[in-house]
């Protein structure tokens, strides 16, 4: 199945990852793009990231061990940051 990441937005896939041995509880997907891009989910390996890291997105794995709520702010600050230069570049 896949999914549609719109152009210059932030989504979390952690409900998407099935595998119990998955070492990560969460995946924040940033595409800092200008096109929509597809993924594919479900999640099932550690070669889903390497994969879709290569279309042009940025991926923020999640342990256990770390807030995801921080971590989620911290890309969207960055994509916000970013957003804001392309707009004035149009300009």
């Amino acid at each position: 199945m896949k999914f549609v990441v719109r152009a210059m937005h932030i989504i979390s896939v952690g409900g998407y990852i099935v595998e119990t041995q998955f070492p990560y509880r969460n995946l924040i997907v940033v595409n800092p793009t200008e096109e929509p891009i597809k993924i594919d989910i479900p999640i099932f390996t550690e070669d889903w990231i390497e994969e879709h890291k290569s279309l042009g997105l940025e991926i923020t794995p999640i342990t256990e061990k770390e807030s995801f709520l921080s971590n989620f702010r911290k890309a969207k600050i960055k994509l916000d940051k970013l957003k804001e230069e392309k707009s004035k570049e149009l300009v």
